[in-house]
């Protein structure tokens, strides 16, 4: 091409039309019929037909796709010969007239072509796609390329992004930025990675939450804060754990988890109704129902209904481990009691939350920001929400008793120095911030991955992360 004076890749085609666009605009011709006026149009080359002095071919973009009919007639024997000596992927753009065949498709009558990238490598076949999964992940732009219900799925994940923003926008909140980069990790019980800041000789940690720094926005004043962004934990991979993950925090003050509750679950319906048309989506054959009201129900109470353990009565970890045996739960013999408590929620409670449940009043000792009730000290005011058999959101009547998280944290630091590495490092510049008042405050995270894997009917994480992370190594060249 480049010795015929071609050149394989020019920087613009000018006064392109989207093919939706286009399509929009013939939409009432008759089978016959032709629209008066050029239009240009490019997109990638997706099939290719016809013999002799005629072509018809596919051309797609991100709106959508639309046929090309060459004659020579039209545009030569030199030009349709090298229009039908393309490679399917090459991308091209095309003018002419619209027209509906005597068949009824809406087709281009090409007047005249030009490339505008050359395809060097075979796009994947077209009716096999991708297989092979690893590959899919590592090259999500031949997953893209070759799969229209995969594109499809992340124009679902931002309209639901959009409409969470939105939401919130509409309440009063601020979306805020805090650090990625953070000298003490925290907010969560999870292990970090660690990198190092050359400049400043130090280590430094990616975030694994947000919150200690969106409360240290509470204390300033900006009563109404979010953030919407990824996360990182350094933890294995599976059909719903993803190293770097997308996450929305909120908190919002004089709020508790009641008022937190009402509002996720509106939250939630709008994101979902905004995806997928309806606050109903369709799960193996099972409808979510999003609407609210969500089911409460107590975790002591859940648990006990679900698995016959009553974590109320078994309170020494010797004591859960053995109820959980006999009841033919696994007990790990080096969890504490509150790790015992999470294994049993995820064994044996977790799958059968199917419809939207909010999950409250916790055990302290499972959650260390969160206040304890007023009637019983030894809970705390904080749900999960579920949906589908696995979290989506996680929120606390958020502890702002500067003397109670101190001992908490302490309580994190000699875990930490027993051996446990996801135990929170103590923070004394949070501390010394509560210590300047913050108002009673209502704190919200939600797995925005996991919602969008509910939404769109995929059974993995990394159906819903553009490119999440694989055990493979690089592509070969």
């Amino acid at each position: 091409m480049r010795a015929a004076g071609i050149d394989p890749f020019p920087a613009r085609f000018a006064e392109r039309e989207e093919i939706a666009t286009v399509r929009d605009l013939a939409e009432p011709l008759q089978p016959g019929e032709t629209r008066p006026g050029v239009v240009r149009i490019a997109g990638r080359l997706a099939a290719r037909r016809g013999q002799g002095k005629m072509a018809f071919l596919d051309l797609r973009d991100g709106t959508g796709q639309i046929q090309l009919w060459a004659r020579a007639d039209d545009i030569g024997d030199e030009s349709l010969a090298g229009l039908t000596g393309l490679d399917l992927g090459d991308i091209l753009g095309a003018w002419g007239q619209l027209a509906r065949t005597k068949r009824g498709e809406l087709s281009l009558m090409v007047e005249g072509w030009q490339i505008l990238a050359k395809s060097l490598r075979p796009p994947p076949d077209k009716h096999a796609g991708l297989r092979d999964p690893e590959t899919r992940y590592r090259q999500r732009y031949l997953d893209l390329m070759s799969d229209e219900d995969q594109r499809a799925t992340f124009v679902l994940r931002s309209r639901a992004i959009v409409a969470i923003r939105r939401f919130l926008e509409g309440r009063g909140f601020v979306e805020v930025e805090t650090p990625v980069l953070q000298p003490i990790y925290g907010g969560a019980a999870a292990r970090p990675f660690v990198t190092h800041h050359n400049a400043i000789s130090r280590d430094l940690f990616l975030r694994i939450a947000p919150e200690l720094y969106l409360k240290r926005c509470i204390v300033g004043g900006l009563d109404k804060v979010f953030e919407l962004g990824r996360v990182f934990r350094n933890e294995g991979v599976s059909t719903k754990h993803n190293p770097e993950f997308t996450a929305l925090e909120t908190y919002e003050a004089y709020a508790d988890y009641e008022d937190v509750m009402r509002m996720l679950e509106e939250m939630v319906a709008e994101a979902a109704t905004a995806a997928t048309g309806s606050p109903v989506v369709g799960r193996d054959g099972v409808e979510i129902d999003f609407s609210p009201p969500w089911r409460r129900v107590p975790l002591r109470q859940a648990l006990l209904d679900a698995t016959g353990v009553d974590i109320g009565e078994a309170r020494t970890r010797d004591g859960l481990a053995e109820q959980m045996r006999l009841h033919g739960f696994s007990a790990s013999e080096e969890a504490d009691w509150a790790h015992l408590v999470d294994d049993l929620l995820s064994q044996g409670l977790e799958p059968t939350l199917v419809q939207p449940t909010f999950l409250v009043d916790y055990p302290v000792e499972l959650s260390p920001f969160a206040k304890r009730t007023p009637s019983d000290p030894t809970l705390v005011e904080r749900f999960e929400a579920y949906a589908a058999g696995m979290e989506i959101a996680n929120a606390f009547t958020e502890l702002n008793d500067p003397d109670d998280q101190r001992a908490r944290m302490a309580e994190l630091a000699a875990a930490r120095a027993a051996g446990d590495e996801e135990a929170q490092p103590e923070d004394e510049d949070f501390l010394i911030a509560l210590e300047h008042g913050m108002p009673p405050t209502g704190g919200l995270g939600v797995g925005i991955d996991r919602l969008v894997m509910i939404l769109a009917e995929r059974e993995s994480i990394r159906e819903v992360v553009l490119f999440p992370a694989v055990r493979t190594g690089p592509v070969e060249p």
